[in-house]
């Protein structure tokens, strides 16, 4: 009788869970008629695919300095009794998916209690911008580091950190549902009423900062464009909140929630108005050009100051190596600068061809690991296995 593969999972936030939900089905197609035993901490996808979470996801899907102080306590109980119940469980391989404080913390407890068990980590911390000291650290306890960016193997080697694979980013599998069909193609490339998207982002922190000077700027592009159209994707809980903050905006925007209507708006939409983040790059790849942002408290930006080492944190530059998205941080986010380059990105021109050109080499580069991240991360995860399908 074929022993089962045993994988111990910890996947901290829902984001993680769609990522081992991946994972899973293409390890089973992998592992063909050896049988899958899976334990660790995971919500409802994993769950539903056989997963014993040893603890509900929620005690440790928390973000933010104020929340995870806050909930210090049982987020240290919960590193010890996820790397106990990962010991107990002697699986064949641990795999842990972002969160990286919480996650890292518990490979390293596990190495302690079980050297033999390979780790590998799925989602590649920040380490390149800031905290480099724990690519480093990491370097002990985590055999593999799974990747979702294309430049960040040869940073991690640079850093002295743990190997590293680039497996490629979700996002290449769903291209389609970011790009314009035949009718929405039409409205994309008007310049005289285009769709314009506002992306203040998902936190409340950066969404206070910043829904001021965006809603100036859309005031002022409408000066210049009167038949715009602005379109907002809120996340759903925070739908009443935007509302308010736009009611005295002078243009008010179009507040749509929920995944399908964010995405239309991105199939429709001829430039963007974001927030410095993870957003960037969905535009980049919906080939929508964009001017980016980030605001906030002034003890923030001092030490973001001190502790991010890169010229630009905007997902695009860094894997073109340059500064292609406009970028204004802090006071340099007037609305009259935003404004200014929203404008530019509008119209048919160099500024905005040179967008265009820049996410095309983004898409290739993006691209180069193949059409399947989870079957890539599978691959990688398990060639640090000695006899994964137990022959």
């Amino acid at each position: 009788m074929i022993r089962p593969f045993r994988l111990f999972i910890v996947a901290g936030e829902a984001s993680g869970d769609a990522l081992g939900t991946r994972f899973v089905a293409r390890l089973r197609e992998v592992l063909g008629d050896r049988p899958l035993e899976l334990s660790g901490v995971g919500g409802e996808a994993l769950i539903a695919e056989g997963l014993h979470s040893i603890f509900p996801q929620e005690d440790i899907a928390v973000m933010g300095f104020g929340p995870v102080v806050a909930r210090l306590p049982l987020l240290l109980r919960r590193i010890s009794d996820a790397a106990r119940a990962a010991a107990a469980f002697a699986p064949d391989l641990l795999l842990t998916i972002d969160a990286p404080d919480f996650n890292l913390r518990v490979a390293k407890k596990l190495r302690q209690l079980a050297p033999a068990v390979p780790t590998a980590h799925w989602v590649c911390p920040s380490v390149w911008a800031w905290r480099q000291g724990r690519a480093r650290r990491m370097k002990p306890h985590v055999d593999r580091i799974l990747a979702l960016l294309p430049f960040e193997p040869a940073a991690l080697e640079r850093l002295g950190g743990p190997q590293t694979v680039y497996v490629g980013h979700p996002l290449i599998e769903r291209l389609q549902d970011y790009r314009p069909g035949p009718g929405e193609a039409a409205r994309r490339g008007d310049a005289e009423a285009p769709t314009i998207l506002v992306l203040p982002g998902s936190r409340r922190s950066e969404i206070h900062h910043l829904m001021p000077p965006f809603g100036e700027a859309v005031a002022l592009v409408a000066e210049r464009l009167p038949q715009a159209r602005f379109v907002l994707p809120a996340v759903s809980h925070l739908v009443k909140e935007i509302t308010a903050l736009t009611a005295d905006w002078r243009i008010k925007p179009e507040i749509v929630a929920g995944e399908a209507a964010k995405l239309a708006a991105f199939r429709q939409a001829r430039a963007a108005l974001a927030a410095s983040g993870t957003v960037t790059l969905e535009l980049a790849l919906a080939q929508v050009p964009t001017v980016a942002a980030y605001r906030g408290a002034g003890w923030e930006a001092v030490l973001a100051r001190r502790l991010i080492k890169l010229p630009t944190v905007i997902l695009p530059n860094l894997i073109m190596g340059e500064s292609v998205v406009p970028e204004f941080i802090q006071n340099a986010a007037s609305p009259q600068a935003l404004a200014g380059a929203l404008l530019a990105a509008i119209a048919d021109g160099p500024a905005r061809q040179r967008q265009l050109d820049g996410f095309a080499a983004v898409e290739q580069d993006m691209r180069s690991a193949g059409p399947s991240p989870a079957a890539n991360a599978v691959s990688a995860a398990l060639a640090l296995v000695r006899d994964p399908v137990g022959g």
